[in-house]
């Protein structure tokens, strides 16, 4: 493993038998496509780099990206922070040119039951589905007005607001918002706090 790296941090026990455990799931059996960047973690324990390749057969096959895992003390009950880093963030439609991802399972949806691999294999799960390449409608906004840490976002899914509309029997027709309110509160995909 880093013995170097694992004894001069003073982290929780638990966190460091976690990500111990985690680190050599990811080096044993990575995801497909996946590789820990092996450089990022001699130093430190508490942030890693993923590297990415697209799959075969999708809109992404080939291209390289690299994912930026950061780990909190309170990790596994709080989710780490990710985000796509580097030259090349995918362009995708829940994707930021930032390198943010709007992905429940990255915030509210959270699970000390979920590891690394899950939410690699999530992330390329969602990749492999996108049918068009194109950012997020609001990308521009979000990413002058955003925290650099996409967990102090307020993610607004669009599921949930169609189900909302749906229990309120609310016509999305009738819904009006001044285009100056909806800047300073939220914009298809996130809510600003």
């Amino acid at each position: 493993m880093y013995p170097a790296a694992l004894g001069t941090l003073r982290i929780p026990m638990l966190l460091k038998k976690r990500l111990q455990k985690e680190l050599l799931a990811l080096q044993s059996d990575p995801p497909p496509g996946m590789k820990l960047n092996e450089k990022s973690v001699q130093n430190t324990i508490t942030q890693w780099i993923v590297d990415m390749e697209g799959a075969p057969g999708t809109l992404y096959e080939g291209e390289k990206f690299q994912l930026l895992f950061k780990f909190s003390s309170r990790y596994p009950f709080d989710s780490p922070q990710v985000m796509f880093t580097g030259d090349n963030v995918p362009v995708h439609p829940h994707i930021y040119s930032n390198g943010h991802i709007c992905l429940s399972i990255l915030t509210e949806d959270w699970s000390p039951a979920l590891s690394v691999q899950s939410v690699c294999l999530s992330i390329i799960s969602m990749l492999s589905s996108c049918k068009e390449k194109r950012w997020p409608p609001d990308n521009s906004f979000y990413v002058r007005t955003c925290n650099k840490n996409p967990k102090k976002t307020k993610w607004w899914y669009h599921g949930e607001f169609k189900k909302t509309t749906k229990k309120h029997n609310l016509n999305t027709s009738e819904i009006h918002v001044n285009p100056p309110q909806i800047s300073n509160r939220f914009s298809g995909e996130f809510l600003i706090v």
